[in-house]
């Protein structure tokens, strides 16, 4: 791993760690946080320190007054020793994290659009899983003792609004999702991203089960669902998705920046959305 000068920052500020930091929802949750008149080190996972460094110099562009620091962290959650690298990194320079927060992920169901055989199909759901659930959950195992040393400790998993069982047949998710297909065999290829949900259903699983190891010592966790934003997710393009109706990435990092500063504490335990929780 690069190593980065991880310089140790006061006290009172909590220190947040964020995986897939320097995109998308994860690069606004670091933005909200960078903007708050509470100060937070805010620790910024990324697959490559060159894309966060340049992340975190547009970042500064766009707030230019601050009580808090970002630093950069290289993190792939796929590769184990990328994994322990950064756990030895933060150890050393904090001693703790105040806040988990597993936001990398991904969508693959375009490959078996693209290649609807049983090679396709099994390429999307395993890159789903490994990346979305299995990964998640190997960084979770092993950052664990430093969110139990925090005070303050909380875990946060990013799902999705699609890994809910429960669908509004007026949703946009629902319309676009879960129109019939016709009858018989083959089916045409389908925009479900029914990979990517139950990756993310998985997910949900997750959260409660650490939930009920974690509680004990003190760590509130939590289930967050962003809402429908338009982000680079699933190759679609932000643009694209904004005619769809998808708000700006910008309302997903408010709010993780609101349940990291505590103002969710209350609901512990579950999958919660802006506006409460949602529904299992």
């Amino acid at each position: 791993m690069q190593h980065h000068n991880i310089g140790t920052k006061m006290a009172d500020s909590s220190i947040v760690f964020i995986t897939g930091g320097n995109t998308g929802i994860g690069y606004e949750t670091v933005k909200a946080l960078y903007a708050s008149p509470q100060p937070h080190t805010i620790l910024m996972g990324s697959r490559s320190l060159e894309k966060a460094d340049d992340a975190i110099s547009k970042l500064k562009g766009e707030v230019s007054e601050s009580k808090s620091d970002i630093v950069p962290v290289q993190i792939d959650i796929e590769d184990d020793a990328s994994i322990e690298n950064a756990f030895k990194n933060i150890e050393s320079s904090y001693g703790r994290i105040d806040s988990l927060i597993n936001n990398a992920g991904g969508s693959f169901d375009a490959i078996m659009r693209k290649d609807p055989s049983p090679k396709g199909i099994r390429a999307a759901w395993d890159r789903s899983y490994s990346l979305n659930v299995t990964s998640t959950q190997v960084v979770t195992h092993v950052f664990a003792p430093l969110l139990i040393a925090s005070k303050h400790p909380r875990l946060l998993f990013v799902t999705s609004g699609l890994s809910s069982l429960e669908t509004s047949s007026s949703s946009f998710n629902s319309k676009l999702m879960n129109a019939p297909p016709p009858k018989g065999w083959p089916k045409p290829p389908s925009m479900a991203q029914t990979a990517y949900r139950s990756s993310k259903a998985g997910i949900n699983m997750m959260m409660l089960d650490w939930t009920q190891s974690l509680s004990v010592d003190g760590v509130k966790v939590f289930g967050i669902s962003p809402g429908f934003l338009a982000t680079g997710l699933g190759g679609m393009g932000p643009e694209m998705l904004k005619k769809w109706g998808a708000g700006d990435p910008s309302i997903g990092g408010v709010f993780i920046k609101d349940v990291v500063e505590g103002n969710r504490d209350e609901d512990s335990g579950k999958v919660i959305n802006k506006d409460g929780v949602q529904p299992w």
